[in-house]
């Protein structure tokens, strides 16, 4: 099963579990902010996709963050903000995509 993670009230999340539904795929949400997640599963994500793709650098959060955290972005400061984390985030099987686009996920449904 697929998983999909991000915020609840992010615009970018709900087009993307629109359009899943939309195609009938079964997909669990995970809500950081509700079910944070552990340190395993981030390094999954960087692992698999690297900190450049991973990290939003158009959020808030980062933009906050001063020059020096910018450049050392740590497991420690995402697992406490994660909205430093590129929205959604979807597993499929042993693959991770990143961000939306109808087109990126037409090929995974």
């Amino acid at each position: 099963m697929m998983k999909m993670y991000g915020i609840k009230n992010c615009d970018t999340i709900k087009k993307a579990q629109k359009f899943l539904d939309a195609h009938d795929v079964v997909f669990e949400f995970i809500d950081f902010r509700q079910d944070p997640i552990d340190t395993t599963t981030l390094q999954s994500f960087i692992d698999a996709v690297g900190w450049e793709k991973l990290i939003n650098k158009r959020s808030t959060t980062y933009r906050n963050l001063s020059d020096d955290e910018k450049q050392t972005i740590t497991l420690e400061m995402t697992l406490k903000n994660p909205t430093l984390i590129k929205r959604p985030v979807l597993v499929t099987g042993d693959d991770v995509v990143i961000g939306f686009s109808e087109k990126l996920y037409s090929d995974l449904v």
